[in-house]
């Protein structure tokens, strides 16, 4: 076993084109590391609607050149397939390790299959990209980022020509032609032939950043702001300058790109201790507003000071307020969200009598949407501009958000002021999650059987009224590895993660409000819920 082992790790290293993992790789099979060549030769990184992501590293089950030029090999081979073999691939990347070197690599396999390809001119958010191929009439694109993933991960998100992310049946027939690659010398790859395109590129998102903005609206609210380390502040300051806002003051210790994220445990926002800095910065410059982005600036966060103190507002919050904001200035057309995401959406979309639409986890479903004016999802997606960018992005949710903080400054008023007013208006819709990340994602599949097999009849004491295994589907959803209970005054969907190794566990009650005087006792009834419904749900999982 282990001389079958030694033989597919040395065939691998025979082919990999760069030095750094060919070290790696030669180190372990000169040592007999067994079991890390096991691990990175159990299988293969496997390709889906997340495109691929994961460490980096030597082996099939490691992102590398190899693992890349091969998925690009397959990506080309699809679209010839579909008759786009003549097609331009547009190419962007964010500031990680390996980034620019996979974005090549993939340009260099497009052009030699044939496709034309253009690299975006330097490492940009992933909103760029997803505006630049229907801004050039792209049949596909492709970005090298691992969002907010760890600093040892890089991924590869797959577009297609409508500007969406891949849905299914896409990603199996990309993942099959993936798979019929025999070796990386049948593929193709010529040292030059493609594009780098220049800054236009960007000024037209910069351009189409105008739309997310009414014409005469306020631009006062000051803010503070961090990249996280990430690709964002560049094209954030020029999107604010444009617009007319006050410079943001940036929180310089993570201004500018660090592959190595130096200041965070995890560079995403959400992550306990993320926005440290950030709040250090804004109790020194008292701002109206702390706008963070994840490190591809597909993500927008906003903080708040609430009493003394600064606090992030949940995805969901910042998703109801941008609703009810767009609503307030009459816009028209479909408003989504995913399943996860807060139900206070549907009631202010019926309320404005606007159609209304749940999808699936993921923006390359919600983008999906017939008539999507505005879409959201509670892990900090936001899509305010689907005409311009079929995808969440960060950098136009950041100028929404920051509007409406001004046009409520004006009347003397805050986003908890707003907040406050929804809760009257349509019920204290409070949401929580219950999150475990695992080394060992055995646990995630144990934790899922065990709630299949034993599915939970009471939570916080109350009744779950209904159980849906949604690897069956429904009516308005294909099929997807979660459970969704229903519960009178709750909601509890429980899923894996699609990009991190997390079991993801969402939960929302709703609370009857009848008057602002009654919003602390709601929020006390509210905690008390969630804390008892991730309590007992975490004894029925196992977790």
């Amino acid at each position: 076993m282990h001389d079958e082992l030694i033989a597919r790790a040395k065939a691998w290293l025979a082919e990999d084109p760069d030095a750094e993992t060919r070290e790696e790789l030669a180190k372990l099979i000169d040592a007999g590391d067994h079991a890390e060549l096991a691990a990175r030769f159990s299988g293969t990184l496997q390709f889906g609607t997340a495109g691929l992501r994961g460490e980096l590293g030597a082996g099939p089950m490691r992102m590398n050149r190899s693992v890349v030029i091969r998925a690009a090999a397959g990506l080309a081979a699809y679209l010839r397939s579909k008759g786009q073999g003549d097609g331009l691939v547009v190419i962007g990347y964010d500031a990680r390790h390996k980034s620019a070197d996979f974005a090549r690599d993939t340009a260099a396999v497009m052009t030699g299959a044939g496709l034309r390809a253009a690299v975006l001119p330097r490492p940009l958010p992933t909103p760029v990209l997803a505006f630049a191929i229907r801004h050039l009439g792209a049949v596909a694109g492709v970005e090298v980022t691992a969002s907010h993933n760890p600093p040892r991960d890089n991924g590869y998100k797959v577009y297609l020509g409508d500007g969406s992310q891949i849905v299914p049946p896409a990603d199996a027939e990309i993942a099959a032609e993936i798979d019929a690659i025999t070796t990386l010398a049948a593929v193709p790859r010529p040292a030059s032939g493609w594009d780098t395109l220049d800054e236009s590129v960007l000024g037209a998102y910069l351009a189409r950043t105008d739309a997310v903005l009414a014409p005469d609206s306020p631009r006062t609210a000051r803010t503070v702001y961090t990249a996280m380390h990430g690709v964002g502040k560049d094209v954030l300051l020029a999107a604010f300058e444009r617009a007319g806002f006050p410079a943001p003051v940036l929180v310089a210790e993570q201004a500018d790109p660090d592959p190595d994220f130096p200041t965070v445990a995890f560079p995403n926002p959400e992550e306990p201790g993320a926005m440290d800095l950030a709040f250090a910065q804004a109790r020194e410059t008292d701002p109206d507003l702390v706008i963070a982005n994840d490190p591809d600036a597909d993500r927008c966060a906003a903080a708040v000071k609430d009493g003394g103190d600064w606090r992030m507002l949940r995805g969901d919050e910042v998703g109801a307020l941008l609703a009810a904001h767009l609503v307030r200035r009459g816009v028209t057309g479909t408003f989504a969200e995913s399943i996860v995401s807060s139900s206070l959406l549907g009631r202010i979309a019926e309320k404005a009598g606007l159609p209304y639409e749940e999808t699936l986890t993921g923006f390359k479903w919600i983008a999906r949407v017939e008539g999507l004016r505005y879409g959201y999802e509670e892990a900090l997606g936001y899509c305010v501009d689907p005409e311009g960018v079929r995808d969440k992005d960060g950098i136009t949710a950041a100028l929404l958000v920051t509007e409406l903080a001004s046009e409520l400054k004006e009347e003397g008023r805050t986003l908890l002021d707003l907040l406050d007013d929804l809760a009257v208006e349509h019920g204290l819709h409070a949401t929580d999650q219950l999150s475990v990340r695992v080394e060992d994602l055995s646990v995630i599949a144990d934790a899922m059987r065990r709630l299949r097999e034993q599915p939970p009849t009471r939570l916080a004491d109350l009744p779950v009224t209904g159980a849906e295994d949604l690897t069956k589907g429904t009516d308005r959803l294909p099929p997807t590895d979660g459970l969704r209970y229903t519960l009178d005054g709750a909601r509890v969907i429980v899923r894996p993660s699609g990009t991190e190794p997390k079991l993801k566990c969402y939960l929302e009650v709703v609370v009857p409000v009848a008057a602002h005087a009654d919003l602390p006792a709601a929020r006390a009834k509210a905690t008390e819920l969630l804390a008892s419904i991730k309590r007992d749900l975490s004894a029925a999982a196992g977790i």
